[in-house]
């Protein structure tokens, strides 16, 4: 079998970063570095379908290893965090279109099959499935986990390449995940004194309320996991409800934009590292965001470990202030660049390559 010829075999290609899988040319998925990886991630699915997050799954297994992966079979980490899971799927779809293998579909099937099965009633997903204890369980829009799953769904509902092996009854389950996620979306956008603002980076997964996370997570809205929502709302159909959240969404971003500072990091050989990060003025500096802000107020919320809230970012000690992105600038090129050309979008059919 080429898999197993690949796996064992020597490379008869330079060596591919898992972070670089995705961007070879198509012809590439048919070669034996490709079907190696591909090999690999056969190896680190879990039985549940889904896949474990930040795990290198380009590099080079022994026996040793692969026997180890397979003890860990049964382990409840899969998620949809950090790109986990439809990453894998994305993955195994290109090599399996290149050089069909009943391995690699049946795995990507499982996948799939995780995905749909992971989807709450009403059209959000958590972090972990099997559902894992505490915030792990709220709908997750932090780190564009929700977002991304709607985004590798939706090609698959459409039959479109790489995905045309996939049957027309699983393409039709992930087009319905896809109107449930959209509605869940819609849903979850927070109202202040009845105008559509922002989202949560996550959301309680029955009341769809704001939620926490972690102690320095607190109840807000998301200048930055707020773009790759309103990013992936663009880029459907503009039906009444789609627009209604786009356009309240861009006014609540122009609205707590940042102007007249930057974020430095300084020198100080009194702190760890010899190093913090401090805001300044300058009137010259584009806008930035906070990544939260405070329901109502609008107030930039910055947080230590403990979980109370403060103003600035000076405020918080120097472990959370420089080991956490406290600014974003996601909403620059969303505002300037990309919702002129949604606004000026007429057909309100399809979406942009």
């Amino acid at each position: 079998m080429l898999l197993a010829a690949a796996a064992c075999g020597q490379p008869t290609a330079p060596p591919v970063a898992w972070s670089d899988a995705l961007r070879q040319p198509a012809a590439w998925y048919g070669q034996a570095e490709a079907l190696r990886i591909a090999g690999n991630l056969l190896c680190w699915e879990r039985a549940c379908g889904g896949w474990p997050k930040n795990e290198d799954m380009a590099a080079r297994l022994s026996d040793a290893d692969r026997a180890a992966l397979a003890a860990k079979r049964d382990q409840l980490d899969a998620t949809i965090d950090n790109g986990a899971t439809h990453t894998q799927m994305a993955y195994l779809a290109r090599v399996h279109t290149a050089q069909p293998d009943d391995r690699l579909l049946a795995a990507f099937n499982r996948g799939l099959d995780y995905l749909l099965a992971a989807q709450y009633a009403n059209g959000g997903w958590p972090q972990f499935y099997p559902l894992r204890r505490g915030y792990y369980t709220h709908i997750t829009f932090n780190d564009d986990a929700m977002v991304g799953v709607l985004r590798a769904l939706q090609p698959i509902g459409d039959g479109a390449a790489p995905y045309a092996f996939v049957d027309a009854e699983r393409r039709a389950r992930a087009r319905a995940a896809v109107a449930k996620g959209i509605d869940c979306i819609l849903a979850c956008q927070v109202r202040v004194d009845g105008a559509l603002t922002a989202w949560c980076a996550q959301h309680d997964e029955v009341t769809l309320a704001p939620a926490p996370a972690r102690s320095y997570e607190l109840v807000s809205l998301s200048g930055a996991e707020t773009v790759p929502i309103v990013r992936y709302l663009m880029s459907q159909a503009k039906t009444p409800a789609i627009v209604a959240a786009v356009e309240g969404a861009v006014a609540w971003l122009e609205k707590v934009k940042l102007t007249g500072i930057k974020v430095v990091q300084v020198t100080d050989p009194k702190l760890p590292g010899g190093r913090d990060r401090v805001v300044v003025d300058d009137p010259a500096a584009p806008p930035l965001w906070a990544r939260f802000y405070q329901i109502g107020t609008n107030q930039p919320i910055f947080c230590d470990r403990d979980g109370v809230a403060k103003a600035t970012l000076a405020e918080i000690g120097h472990e959370r202030r420089n080991g956490y992105a406290w600014y974003t600038d996601r909403p620059r090129d969303l505002l300037a660049k990309e919702l002129p050309v949604w606004r000026a979008r007429e057909d309100g059919l399809g979406r942009p390559e």
